[in-house]
């Protein structure tokens, strides 16, 4: 703050600890409009990123500022969410996003500007405050987020992360989506809608996601494979009948659910070609276990397909 005496810098200092002002701030402290557009200017010490925001140094903004600036812009009833706020948070499995999305009261009259996207609601939250700054409940971050997507699996992807590690609940999820507003509301409502609690909806949205994203002819699904002679192999999680390729889930690193840990029989047969996935293998590295499919079904197409039978897997008592 080149040029305060060191009380003013100190007082500055102490009320925006976070080095982010809003201009009518600084005019109500008594400094005129023309000071704080001189230290503005290029060779000056402050930087204005918005109208109305000042950044109290002439340093690249960092990811914290960037969201006080948007906030500040905003005005004192905005609170973060969508994206920034899923990642305060702690949620990991999230699109690359640069702007930052706040809510504000029905009646604001700001405006969007830039990487600082504003949306008026009618809805709005009790925040709550992580590392200084106001953030939408975590539900309807991950809901905002979801409207503003349009790839299904980053949607799965991010809800998924955030309800198997118990940072959110389908409950609160599916309340935030009750009174969401139906403008891009179509793939959260698919996600949320088939999402349970436990685990196997997480894994069989993470195999759905494997198999679209494949280009692979659609399988059967959860198929009990029998020989020629009827004797049962066991039950495939995946099965293409015509090239005689499987594919069986291994349950080991599952420990929500310990019953699931238990070994299940490789399926063996001559000619059988079996891909086993484990659920984190679908979760955290789907373009490998696709390649892996892929590469199966290669093989498969250079020998005769196996003298297999199959039928839909009776559902356990």
């Amino acid at each position: 703050m080149d040029g305060i005496p060191g009380a003013l810098q100190a007082a500055l200092a102490a009320m925006f600890p976070d080095g982010v002002a809003a201009r009518a701030k600084l005019v109500a402290l008594g400094h005129s409009h023309s000071w704080i557009s001189r230290r503005c200017r290029e060779d000056g010490p402050w930087r204005r990123p918005i109208p109305g925001v000042i950044l109290l140094t002439d340093a690249a903004p960092t990811r914290h500022q960037l969201l006080k600036i948007a906030l500040t812009h905003a005005g004192p009833d905005a609170m973060l969410t969508g994206v920034q706020a899923a990642r305060l948070y702690g949620v990991r499995r999230l699109p690359p996003e640069r702007r930052a999305h706040t809510l504000i009261p029905h009646r604001s009259k700001v405006a969007t500007w830039g990487f600082a996207v504003v949306e008026r609601t009618i809805h709005l939250p009790e925040p709550v405050e992580i590392d200084g700054l106001p953030v939408a409940p975590l539900a309807r971050a991950l809901i905002d987020a979801a409207r503003r997507m349009d790839e299904l699996h980053s949607v799965r992807a991010m809800i998924h992360d955030a309800v198997h590690r118990g940072l959110c609940t389908p409950e609160k999820l599916r309340t935030e989506l009750a009174q969401a507003s139906t403008i891009g509301s179509a793939l959260p409502r698919i996600v949320v809608g088939a999402l349970q609690d436990g685990v196997d909806s997480a894994v069989e949205q993470w195999l759905e996601t494997v198999l679209d994203r494949s280009g692979l002819p659609k399988p059967m699904r959860k198929a009990e494979l029998r020989t020629s002679a009827g004797e049962a192999i066991g039950v495939a999680e995946v099965w293409w009948p015509k090239v005689g390729v499987a594919m069986q889930l291994r349950y080991e690193e599952i420990s929500l659910e310990p019953d699931k840990a238990s070994e299940i029989p490789t399926l063996v047969a001559v000619g059988l070609i079996v891909v086993q996935v484990s659920p984190a293998q679908l979760r955290d590295q789907p373009l490998v276990v696709i390649q892996e499919l892929r590469a199966a079904h290669r093989r498969a197409r250079q020998r005769p397909p196996p003298e297999l039978g199959s039928a839909p897997s009776a559902p356990a008592a």
